[in-house]
């Protein structure tokens, strides 16, 4: 069972800007939770005060309001408790990493940022070693991905941590354009995005989700793969729309907006509509692709125990890449990280220590 709700998981309905308003989001991808969500609130800020990733200042006062579990529960449904609450703690672990990232680069930290890429490097591959560790970033990442690593077999293991060291070599490429002043042409910003948007990272998570490892012969058929991507592609592309005006005042290079505007000579309201543009199409295309993906679903469904397996499994995933559609729109209308006109500094939320972040 799965607990609908329309808008927000809050009392009170989110308005959405008319400018970044979906209507067929809001009409044909109908949001759902996963019934573990309010545990899962509470127990992932928890763990954010536990591994030190939050003071408790900042726990209290903003870490339900940024709705990162609120994310995650209206993605993953069908996960089991504990596969729900591995994936909740290291998704809310990935945007505190993001701010680090970010931190080190406003504040011009080369040294900070290289010890910490070289250590969550090893981390990932010898977690069970670092889940002490003096850096709060590094052991919380420990502590997440063995919790992940539970529950497939070693070879989803290894598929995962490849797909996330590919995820921390795109965030050193992120962190020298931005030193640089860098602003990435636009095919290089897209295949850029899609590995510091973590897009096969997420859609790894679908398996443990589903209980079940997908062969290669699924996971890269044409089908499946283009319904997996575009549904990252819409997040990534949705919240470039979104992040916009953050990442303009704060001097930001990596957005689809900013790149059509430095290498396509478009005027900013040209790329607002582009991007836009982009994230409708990822809509409608994903419609096309999901139907080809439930034929292939069919298709597996060939009469043995394992055809029928795989066949839920894909379906399962399918449903799963549908609500991140909605997940992700109301997400950005939810969350407190992205309401840059109530902050003091429209560069920098509220919740990170401008001064002393990563400085241990």
């Amino acid at each position: 069972m799965f607990v609908p709700f329309p808008h927000s998981t809050t009392a009170t309905a989110v308005a959405v800007p008319p400018s970044l308003a979906l209507p067929v989001i809001e009409a044909a991808f109908p949001r759902q939770s996963h019934p573990y969500w309010p545990r899962l609130q509470e127990k992932t800020r928890s763990w954010l005060l536990e591994k030190r990733l939050m003071s408790a200042e900042q726990v209290e006062e903003h870490a339900d309001g940024l709705c990162y579990t609120d994310l995650m529960a209206g993605y993953y449904l069908g996960a089991p408790d504990e596969v729900m609450q591995a994936i909740g703690d290291y998704s809310a672990w990935f945007f505190v990493w993001d701010d680090r990232h970010d931190r080190d680069i406003v504040h011009r930290r080369p040294l900070a940022w290289d010890r910490l890429r070289t250590r969550l490097h090893t981390a990932l591959d010898r977690p069970q070693e670092h889940l002490r560790h003096e850096d709060p970033v590094v052991a919380g990442l420990a502590d997440s991905v063995l919790r992940l690593y539970r529950f497939l077999p070693d070879t989803w293991n290894a598929r995962f941590a490849r797909h996330f060291h590919t995820v921390i070599e795109a965030y050193d490429r992120e962190f020298r354009n931005r030193i640089e002043g860098y602003v990435p042409a636009v095919q290089e910003y897209l295949d850029l995005r899609r590995l510091t948007f973590a897009h096969w990272i997420w859609t790894d998570l679908l398996e443990p989700s589903a209980g079940i490892e997908l062969p290669e012969s699924v996971r890269k058929h044409p089908a499946y793969r283009r319904a997996a991507l575009l549904s990252q592609e819409f997040a990534a592309w949705y919240n470039d729309l979104c992040s916009l005006p953050k990442e303009i005042a704060g001097d930001e290079v990596h957005n689809l907006g900013i790149s059509l505007i430095a290498h396509e000579g478009l005027t900013l309201e040209e790329a607002v509509a582009e991007v836009r543009r982009r994230v409708e199409t990822c809509i409608t295309d994903f419609l096309v692709a999901e139907r080809d993906a439930l034929r292939f679903a069919d298709d597996l469904a060939d009469g043995t125990v394992r055809g029928k397996e795989l066949s839920l499994a894909v379906r399962a995933c399918l449903a799963n890449m549908r609500n991140w559609f909605s997940s992700v729109y109301w997400f950005h209308h939810e969350s407190g990280r992205y309401r840059v006109d109530s902050w003091d500094d429209r560069s920098t939320p509220p919740y990170v220590n401008n001064e002393a972040a990563g400085e241990k």
